[in-house]
C-alpha cells in the first residue's frame, strides 16, 4: 500500500488507515473479542500500518482490544490513541490537565502492551486548561520517549496555532467527507501552512455514503447515530440522494460509492490519511480498494458539481455535544 507522510512529521503510515473505534463502541455491540482481533490482523496483512484507538472507546477496551492484536505485530504498526476525558467517560465533561494526561498515557501504555504510542492526541479541547501547558506535557512525554508525535483531533485555527507553537503537531484528526466539508475553509490551508497533517475520521459518513443505510435502517438501541440529527428519518431521506448522485458516479469507474468516497478524500491532498472503520473484512477489503481508484481532474470535477447540486440535512452532532469542536 502507498506510504503517506503526515504533513512534514516525518512520520509515515498507509494511505488508509482502520479506525478501530466501532470494533469496541459508538456503532453498537462490541464484536467478539477474536473478530475484532481477526479484523486488525488482516488489515495488517493487507498493507494497513496506522491504527486509531481512544481511552474513551470503552471506555479503555478498544486500548486493550489494539493491543493484544497488535503485540506480536508492534513493529510493523503506528498506534495512535486520545486523552481529553475523564476516565475515559465522555459524558463527565473534559479534562487535559497535566497530571490527566500523564496518568492516561501511562495507562494506555499498559492497555496497548507497548513502550511507546506513536501519536497521542488531544480528543477534544479542554477551554479550562491552556493550549500551553497540554502541548508542554506531551512534549515532554516524547522527550521521555513515550510518545512520538503530537497530534489534535477537532481543534480550531487558533488552538492548533498556539499548541504548534511548544510542540509541533504532527496531525489534526476532524471529520471530513463527501458530507462534511467545512474543513476545507480554514483548516486545510492551516495544516498546508504549518505542514501537518490531516487524519479526517467518519471518511464514509458513518456508513451513510456507502448506500447501506436507508431511511428506513433501525440502528442497535446503542448506536450513536440514533441521536445524531443528520441521521432522523427525514433527514436520511433527504440525503440518499447524494448517495443516489455518487452511486452513479460509482458505477462508471466501475467501484463502490465507499470506495470513490475515500478516493476522493485521498486526492485532495498527499498528506490527508482517512482512518474507514468496520467490523466486517468485506468491507475492509472494500474500502482498501480505494487506493486502486484513480479518480481524474474531469472525474473531480463531475463530483464536485455534485456536491454544489445538493444539499446535505442534518447538523451532524447533537446540540450537547457541538460545543466540543472547533475550539
Amino acid at each position: 500500500m502507498e506510504q503517506r507522510e503526515l504533513g512534514r512529521s516525518g512520520l509515515k503510515v498507509s494511505a488508509i488507515g482502520f479506525g478501530c473505534m466501532g470494533l469496541s463502541y459508538g456503532y453498537g455491540p462490541a464484536v467478539d473479542e477474536a473478530d475484532g482481533i481477526s479484523l486488525i490482523h488482516r488489515a495488517v496483512d493487507s498493507g494497513v500500518t496506522f491504527f486509531d484507538t481512544a481511552e474513551a472507546y470503552g471506555p479503555h477496551a478498544n486500548e486493550e482490544l489494539v493491543g493484544k492484536a497488535l503485540a506480536g505485530r508492534r513493529d510493523k504498526v503506528v498506534i495512535a490513541t486520545k486523552f481529553g476525558f475523564p476516565n475515559g467517560k465522555t459524558a463527565d465533561g473534559l479534562d487535559s490537565r497535566p497530571a490527566t494526561i500523564r496518568a492516561v498515557t501511562e495507562a494506555a501504555l499498559r492497555r496497548l502492551r507497548t513502550d511507546h504510542i506513536d501519536l497521542l492526541y488531544q480528543h477534544r479541547v479542554d477551554p479550562a486548561v491552556p493550549m500551553e501547558d497540554v502541548a508542554g506535557t506531551v512534549r515532554d512525554l516524547i522527550a521521555e520517549g513515550k510518545v512520538g508525535h503530537f497530534g489534535l483531533s477537532e481543534a480550531g485555527a487558533e488552538s492548533i496555532r498556539r499548541a504548534h507553537a511548544v510542540q509541533p503537531v504532527t496531525a489534526l484528526q476532524s471529520e471530513y467527507s463527501l458530507w462534511w466539508r467545512q474543513p476545507e475553509a480554514e483548516i486545510l490551508p492551516l495544516c498546508e501552512e504549518l505542514g501537518i497533517g490531516f487524519v479526517p475520521f467518519s471518511p464514509l459518513g458513518k456508513g451513510f455514503l456507502t448506500g447501506a443505510i436507508t431511511p428506513d435502517t433501525q440502528f442497535t438501541a446503542n448506536d450513536f447515530r440514533n441521536i445524531v440529527p443528520r441521521f432522523e428519518e427525514a433527514n436520511r431521506r433527504a440525503n440518499t440522494a447524494l448517495v443516489a448522485r455518487l452511486t452513479q458516479i460509482a458505477q462508471v469507474k466501475g467501484a463502490t460509492p465507499a470506495q470513490i468516497t475515500i478516493a476522493w478524500l485521498l486526492a485532495q491532498r498527499p498528506w490527508i490519511v482517512p482512518i474507514p472503520g468496520t467490523t466486517k473484512a468485506h468491507r475492509l477489503n472494500e474500502n482498501l480498494g480505494a487506493q486502486a481508484v484513480t479518480l481524474t481532474t474531469a472525474d473531480l470535477a463531475e463530483i464536485g458539481a455534485a456536491l454544489d447540486a445538493i444539499a446535505v440535512v442534518g447538523e451532524r452532532y447533537p446540540a450537547a455535544m457541538a460545543n466540543r469542536v472547533g475550539r
